[in-house]
């Protein structure tokens, strides 16, 4: 048997709402999605497995509609889904009145369900969320029954308000795999049988590195398993360190080099470091508009020739503030507070002279 293993899709949402790539990034995940169905086509597979928080919220009946036409049009797979924290099945959605497709199977009850697929010798069993959080070990007794079966357990959990996992409990369960989802990033809890194949597309910053779907082959009870990327954007923090040379549009325009390098595709959160010169003061604005940039922060430093500074500032407060600190041997904490107070002198000079 060949599936496909796919959790946290999160149809719906829409990521980094104030910025004006939003409404693409919703349109994005939903392409996603349909290419993920469209490659299990392609490549064969007898089942997809949705662990979970397929949409974003609780969807209305429009939103199922279109799941079940795409999930329809593909009648040679069988498809297994249940709710999850986000979209759960909480009593009166529209999950409750649906009707799928004949090839989709939806485990919607709050009690665990087992869907056997005879032409496969598959059984698939879960539950779905009827609320979005769920504080008991609720996986942690559920067995197959004793058959000539495959037996896949759909899971979705994994932190204390929803649904804490044991990897030992998992481990002892009889289930030959186990399709989890909830956590964003691909995670292995026990190799080849208890997997999290992370959120399908990124959704938040914090949803670093690649992401995608698992696609497996089982032989006999054994599986064997495989990540495929498939997102077509990634987060990426990105430092870039300036130098005294750089000025404003220079480190703009190494912040656009290494953007290309990485890639214009991806969205970032830009940190500038280093020694930059104490006349300069970069323009985050100006940075920020060098690509798909959620934040630029700027964590760079003054640099001080404390001999020139001294000599020019000789007998003023900044002078007599440099003078200080000499003649010892300054610790971490001493040396960020001669750079700060330095800032923070030379500021109030400069501004004084404008």
């Amino acid at each position: 048997m060949r599936f496909m293993h796919m959790a946290d899709v999160h149809l719906g949402c829409e990521p980094d709402g104030r910025f004006e790539w939003a409404k693409e990034r919703r349109r994005e995940i939903w392409d996603t999605f349909r290419d993920c169905v469209a490659d299990a086509d392609r490549m064969k597979m007898d089942l997809v497995l949705i662990a979970g928080d397929l949409f974003h919220r609780t969807p209305d009946m429009e939103q199922l509609r279109e799941v079940n036409y795409l999930l329809g049009s593909y009648p040679e797979i069988c498809f297994a889904l249940i709710a999850g924290n986000h979209d759960c099945c909480s009593p009166g959605s529209a999950w409750e009145r649906f009707d799928f497709a004949p090839n989709v199977a939806f485990l919607g009850s709050r009690k665990t369900e087992c869907i056997l697929f005879p032409s496969i010798s598959c059984e698939v069993y879960g539950f779905s969320y009827d609320t979005n959080q769920i504080r008991e070990n609720r996986y942690d007794r559920l067995r197959p029954r004793k058959n000539e079966y495959f037996h896949i357990l759909l899971a979705h959990g994994g932190d204390r308000d929803h649904i804490p996992i044991d990897p030992q409990a998992m481990a002892a369960s009889g289930f030959d795999y186990i399709a989890l989802g909830h956590i964003h990033k691909p995670t292995v809890l026990l190799k080849d049988r208890a997997l999290y194949p992370g959120a399908l597309s990124p959704i938040d910053a914090g949803d670093e590195g690649p992401h995608g779907y698992l696609a497996a082959q089982t032989h006999g009870t054994q599986v064997e398993v495989h990540f495929v990327k498939k997102a077509l954007r990634e987060y990426v923090s990105l430092q870039v360190q300036c130098s005294e040379d750089d000025t404003v549009f220079s480190i703009r325009d190494r912040v656009q080099a290494a953007i290309e390098e990485r890639g214009r595709e991806n969205i970032y959160r830009i940190t500038i470091t280093g020694q930059r010169n104490p006349a300069v003061e970069f323009d985050t604005d100006l940075i920020q508009s060098a690509g798909m940039i959620l934040e630029v922060q700027d964590m760079s430093v003054m640099a001080f020739h404390m001999e020139e500074l001294k000599e020019r500032y000789a007998g003023t407060l900044t002078g007599r503030y440099i003078e200080s600190f000499e003649g010892r041997k300054l610790d971490r904490t001493e040396e960020k507070a001669l750079q700060y107070g330095l800032e923070a002198l030379l500021s109030d000079s400069a501004r004084r002279q404008g």
